[in-house]
């Protein structure tokens, strides 16, 4: 049983990775803000993956959820700042006018 659980770890891993690109190299601020929103979701689980595998559940949960509060405060703080100092819809309007082919650049 403790095979499945190591297997999964391995592949929500695996999966991170591409959340970690959209980060990365993310055409916006929202799509950065995404990824590592998505990473630190994907890392609650692995957390309580982890204490699965090393029958400490009840450490692992308690670490998995200050993790998630830490995670989700940092998301709602960085994207409030963004918003507030550096145009973050004004942004994601001009990527979407840009797609839709109205604005062009010269």
């Amino acid at each position: 049983m403790d095979s499945v659980f190591l297997y999964s770890a391995i592949f929500l891993a695996l999966v991170m990775a591409l959340s970690l690109y959209r980060a990365v190299f993310g055409p916006t601020i929202l799509d950065r803000l995404i990824g590592v929103n998505a990473i630190g979701s994907k890392t609650t689980a692995l957390l309580i993956l982890i204490g699965l595998i090393y029958d400490r559940v009840d450490m692992f949960v308690d670490i998995a959820l200050a993790y998630a509060m830490l995670n989700f405060i940092a998301v709602l703080a960085a994207s409030r700042y963004f918003q507030k100092r550096k145009g973050l819809y004004d942004e994601a309007r001009r990527e979407t006018k840009r797609r839709d082919g109205v604005m062009r650049e010269t």
